[in-house]
């Protein structure tokens, strides 16, 4: 069996899998949030820990069994966890999400001269989501912490640090810090000197990196007894928690696409080469799989549509009829769902606004694809970035939002792509499972390749697939007209 592990935003799943891909048992522990109105938002890397414990012997109780060759370890990007020189912990971890830095990150891209010398130099313009701004913010606001720092990790490196011992990156994962250049696929120690003053203090806190077909270590006995798995269990690189996404979803070759609708929705595409934007709209990401993934994130997506449901009285399965009861564009009710800020287009600051309020389209059905619109527009409209105007032929369609027929229906009509939904919702669950299996069959001398290793594991639910009803392109494009309109006029930033 194999194991694969995602540590999210709200909680910790794991998922052991057969090696054809079928799932053999599942957990799932929540996690607390620490969240201010400044928008710093925090967790304690300890609460990770104890839900990776209580969701992967939930897993394996369900499985009957703990025959577990190789895991994986998939993780919320971007957040910034720091180790001592005891190996402690030094504070709370800031998270993806985390907008109290943006001032930082305004003020590293100054330093470098503005984000075209930024996009020049390290192949990135950085955001405020990334981990780069925490380090300089740390500096800034705990100066003693600052000094401390041994170790600098993401989180899933501190979980496989806590699973192994050792210390180790990986390429996809590392490019989302803006400390790392995904066109040379190394470490950009003059981003770090700029912060440290030149002292190397945090140049040495970063950990080697791995390629997939390398093996972070195996489990430490104790870590072995405690959760009841074999003392020789593999762990894999793993990898940042869209790295995983592709992989669970057969994203290792060019011409597939994955749209991930979560807490934050994203979007990318495996290139062979890397896919550089100077407008930094798109992350210029390496894969977990080797090659590249140019990936937009936005921060507001399912959040937005259940707060607006608990604000109308509502519940989820009130998405249904409420879409399939009102038109494209919502009768001219726009929504700009920028309740956390949001990182694309850049607006750390940003608020969300309610456009085209009218006593005829003021309902709460017309509420609610406003809302559902207003969080699918964003992200597809960094859908067209990646794909430089060509249009998308077929999207596979991940996270809470895909279990709405309505919604995949929407994003359908409105790209004129086929969207179809993979039989294993936790796709990042999955695709950490199958890089356990590619590092696995690497280490044993049996070497598979991801392409085969997906051909296998990832199915697709028929049912769930949709097909776009070209009559309403037209009403559909006229929306997305009317959300970039009001996007320019009311935050000047076009996308």
């Amino acid at each position: 069996m194999y194991l694969g592990i995602d540590c999210g935003t709200q909680g910790t799943k794991a998922l052991l899998i057969a090696e054809d891909g079928r799932p053999l048992g599942r957990g799932y522990a929540p996690h607390q949030l620490t969240e201010r109105s400044n928008g710093a938002r925090q967790q304690e890397p300890q609460w990770w820990i104890d839900a990776l414990r209580e969701s992967v012997k939930q897993a394996i109780a369900e499985a009957g069994s703990s025959n577990v060759v190789a895991l994986g370890v998939s993780g919320q990007q971007h957040g910034l966890v720091v180790l001592d020189a005891d190996l402690r912990v030094i504070r709370p971890a800031k998270l993806w999400n985390d907008t109290e830095t943006a001032p930082e990150n305004a003020a590293l891209i100054e330093r470098f001269g503005g984000a075209q010398a930024c996009f020049e130099r390290f192949g990135i313009v950085p955001r405020t989501g990334y981990t780069v701004s925490k380090l300089l913010w740390l500096k800034d606001h705990e100066p003693e912490n600052f000094a401390r720092i041994r170790h600098i990790l993401l989180p899933h490196e501190y979980l496989n640090f806590w699973l192994t011992g050792k210390f180790y990156a990986e390429y996809g994962d590392a490019s989302g810090t803006a400390f790392f250049d995904g066109r040379t696929r190394s470490w950009a120690a003059e981003v770090l000197s700029e912060i440290d003053g030149g002292t190397g203090h945090l140049q040495r806190a970063l950990p080697e990196l791995l390629t997939a077909e390398q093996i972070a270590g195996t489990l430490r006995p104790e870590v072995a007894a405690e959760l009841g798995l074999p003392p020789t269990c593999m762990v894999s690189s793993g990898g940042g928690d869209n790295m995983m996404g592709a992989i669970g979803t057969g994203n290792v070759r060019e011409g597939v696409v994955t749209l991930s609708l979560g807490t934050s929705s994203t979007v990318y595409s495996f290139s062979q080469q890397p896919v550089l934007d100077p407008t930094g709209n798109v992350a210029p990401f390496c894969s977990s799989s080797g090659g590249w993934l140019p990936l937009v994130c936005t921060m507001n997506a399912t959040n937005v549509v259940t707060q607006t449901l608990t604000l109308l009285g509502k519940a989820v399965a009130d998405i249904e009829p409420a879409l399939a009861a009102t038109t494209p564009g919502a009768d001219g009710l726009c929504f700009l769902p920028f309740l956390n800020g949001e990182r694309t287009p850049d607006l750390p600051a940003a608020r969300g606004s309610i456009v085209g309020v009218s006593a005829n389209n003021f309902t709460p059905s017309n509420l609610i694809r406003a809302a559902i619109e207003g969080v699918s527009f964003g992200i597809l409209n960094g859908l067209d970035l990646i794909l430089a105007g060509k249009p998308a032929e077929i999207i596979l369609v991940i996270g809470g939002g895909a279990r709405s027929a309505q919604w995949r229906q929407l994003l359908a009509d409105a790209t004129g792509a086929t969207i179809q939904v993979p039989v294993e919702t936790e796709a990042g669950c999955l695709g950490a499972a199958m890089q356990a299996i590619y590092a696995h069959s690497h280490a044993i001398g049996s070497p598979q390749n991801f392409s085969e290793i997906a051909q296998r594991c990832v199915r697709l639910e028929e049912s769930g697939t949709a097909a776009p009803r070209q009559e309403l392109r037209e009403a559909y494009r006229l929306a997305r007209d009317t959300y970039r309109h009001n996007l320019i006029h009311f935050y000047s930033v076009p996308l």
